[in-house]
């Protein structure tokens, strides 16, 4: 009898991962493509099909159990990703044309929701019943865990944290409202504090080094390790604007942490730390000694399809 596994699909605003798994979280093999948000999504949808249909085609003696799919805007409940801020897509019920094209049970979460579900199963939240987990990548993602489930409210829309405003005089954020805290803490925001720090220092030769369409972190980190006044400004700035969404969210719901995932959660206390002292300003009860600031502990790139996987295996 052939072994059923299941595919794991994490859509991101910049790369896409997929992923072949167990029952017991044993990632077979994985791989990352772009996404290219800026074409139909068919073009995305086409290039894993083929992918997908090889790996079976090359590994007979398994068999597909069904397909998880972590993505912007992922409505568990409608099955469709409905007009994803950093992607061009409109409405898609992208469900039925998994099913259709793979004729097996395909279900949908956001892709936050995602990570958390990978966080509770398999990585460090397994012994917590109340936590956030939070994707830091194009833009900034929450899952939410309260009383041991994940919150999706009454329309599969809830913990979009990155919506928060934190400053409604603030910065334009992609979904139309202004003041987002994505707007702020994501690579999309770093990109613009990146910007508004070289109209006031123009001549700057390592603001100049990052001002990209895609900016790298790890040229921060490095500066910033290194000592240059400008990284670790980005970085603070970065941090602290973070902590207001997370005091409001943990006024909200006290967790016993918030979780890092993805993209600029790599340059972890260069940002967790300003981020902490930023949201126990804004706490009440006290509570602040019992929150705790985590990076994830499973693999890059893998938290995401590793709980879509598990929508799979726990339905």
């Amino acid at each position: 009898m052939n072994k059923r596994i299941a595919v794991g699909i994490d859509i991101g605003g910049t790369n896409t991962v997929y992923g072949f798994i167990d029952e017991v979280g044993t990632v077979l093999e994985y791989q990352e493509i772009p996404t290219r948000g800026n074409q139909p999504i068919e073009d995305l949808i086409e290039r894993l099909d083929s992918r997908i249909k090889l790996f079976f085609k090359n590994n007979s003696n398994l068999s597909l159990n069904g397909i998880g799919i972590g993505a912007p805007n992922g409505n568990h409940y409608s099955g469709k990703i409905q007009t994803p801020p950093n992607l061009s897509w409109g409405d898609v019920h992208i469900v039925s044309i998994f099913e259709e094209k793979f004729n097996c049970n395909t279900i949908l979460t956001n892709d936050a929701n995602a990570a958390a579900l990978g966080e509770k199963k398999f990585g460090v939240a397994k012994s917590m019943n109340d936590f956030v987990v939070i994707t830091l990548g194009t833009g900034l993602g929450s899952g939410i865990f309260s009383g041991g489930n994940l919150l999706y409210g009454h329309d599969g829309f809830a913990g979009e944290l990155g919506h928060v405003s934190i400053d409604t005089n603030g910065r334009k954020c992609n979904c139309g409202s202004i003041g987002c805290l994505e707007s702020y803490a994501s690579a999309t925001g770093i990109k613009k504090t990146v910007k508004t720090f070289l109209e006031r220092n123009p001549k700057d030769e390592f603001l100049q080094s990052i001002n990209s369409e895609k900016i790298n972190g790890l040229l921060i980190d490095k500066a910033f390790d290194a000592g240059n006044k400008l990284a670790q400004q980005i970085y603070e700035y970065t941090g602290t604007q973070l902590g207001l969404g997370l005091a409001q969210a943990a006024n909200l719901l006290s967790p016993e942490a918030f979780i890092f995932y993805g993209g600029f959660s790599n340059a972890g206390r260069r940002i967790l730390d300003p981020a902490k002292i930023s949201m126990e300003k804004y706490l009440i009860n006290g509570n602040a000694h019992t929150i705790n600031l985590l990076q994830s502990a499973l693999p890059k790139g893998q938290a995401g399809i590793l709980g879509a996987a598990s929508l799979i295996f726990n339905s």
